[in-house]
């Protein structure tokens, strides 16, 4: 079991999953929320790799609103997006420096499933709007590993996923029972 908890509120935390056996196959937004047939994925719900096999399921949910459709933000996010001359490597760059061990780069790094980020979808344009988070102090989202994982987490940097606050993501891992 992966619990993550948002222990001040309003705040993100972007995780990715690859196959432990073979890092080749990893968490995938596409064929997630093309077999769920929705945008936002809660309780009961699978996460799948890119090869259709499921990855992690959700199995208790306290927030209900994540995102798995925003790439993990990087120095581009923040020049593009928020006009930074010097911007700082975000999550994308946590991300290449913890999974670098794995053999894994930039370009292995997919978009991640955005834990607690609130991302409204609105009108026939579909025109997208990033909110505040609606998780509070202590709220948590726990999966269940479906196959051995490599998991990846790191708390959002970007400022209009968590309200313009930067604060801490805790997460537990608990042995999951026999079945």
């Amino acid at each position: 079991m992966l619990t993550v908890i948002d222990p001040e509120g309003e705040q993100v935390s972007d995780l990715l999953a690859y196959n432990r056996e073979d890092m080749r196959e990893y968490i995938s937004s596409g064929r997630s929320l093309d077999y769920a047939a929705r945008l936002c994925l809660s309780t009961g719900d699978i996460l799948y790799s890119n090869r259709s096999r499921p990855m992690l399921t959700i199995i208790a949910d306290e927030v209900g609103r994540h995102d798995f459709t925003l790439t993990p933000c990087s120095k581009d996010t923040f020049r593009i997006i928020y006009g930074d001359e010097d911007p700082h490597h975000g999550c994308q760059g946590n991300f290449e420096k913890a999974l670098a061990p794995y053999g894994l780069g930039p370009d292995d790094i997919p978009i991640a499933f955005n834990v607690f980020m609130n991302v409204a979808v609105d009108g026939e344009a579909g025109n997208i709007r990033v909110l505040p988070p609606l998780s509070r102090a202590g709220q948590r989202i726990v999966f269940r590993a479906e196959m051995d994982l490599i998991v990846a987490m790191t708390a959002c940097s970007a400022g209009q996923s968590n309200n313009f606050n930067y604060k801490p993501i805790d997460y537990e891992i608990g042995r999951q029972a026999a079945g």
